[in-house]
């Protein structure tokens, strides 16, 4: 078996846990990760992102399983996804998409009670022997700068039910 190295997941891991929920401290500060904060949605940046892009869509309501959602929520919910992945397409220009929900922590949920989807966009090539031979990521734009190329975007979504 072979074994492939993440060292950059360590300061995830080992860092210091914020007290709360990352999505219900979205909606109630002004922080520079938050990109949309609708009535029944929100979305964030990844700050420990796989990938440029990657962004987590919430409801607001705190829930932690899709049968928690009323009809309306969980169709202002996707198309909170769908519309993002409108803004990556347009701003980023990515081949394609890897969008999912991790549900529970055996299924690898970072933020388990707090149900949210990744919606990471992917490039040909993004991945490549770096990462498996040096134990590096590139990631090769500033969480700021992507913030700041994304956010006029989310500045003009209005999703309601």
């Amino acid at each position: 078996m072979k074994t492939m190295w993440a060292p950059w997941r360590m300061e995830y891991i080992l860092g210091d846990k914020e007290e709360g929920c990352i999505f219900c401290k979205a909606l109630s500060e002004n922080d520079n990760l938050t990109l949309y904060k609708g009535q029944a949605t929100l979305v964030v940046m990844n700050k420990f992102p796989y990938i440029n892009g990657h962004l987590l869509a919430a409801p607001v309501k705190h829930i932690s399983a899709l049968d928690q959602l009323s009809k309306g929520e969980m169709g202002d919910l996707l198309e909170t996804v769908e519309q993002s992945m409108g803004i990556l397409k347009k701003v980023m220009n990515p081949d394609g998409f890897n969008v999912g929900l991790n549900l529970g922590k055996v299924a690898g949920a970072g933020v388990e009670e707090h149900l949210h989807f990744h919606i990471v966009p992917r490039w040909f090539g993004d991945t490549n022997a770096l990462t498996v031979f040096a134990d590096v990521r590139v990631i090769p734009e500033h969480l700021i700068t992507t913030y700041k190329n994304l956010k006029p975007y989310f500045d003009k979504l209005d999703i309601t039910s």
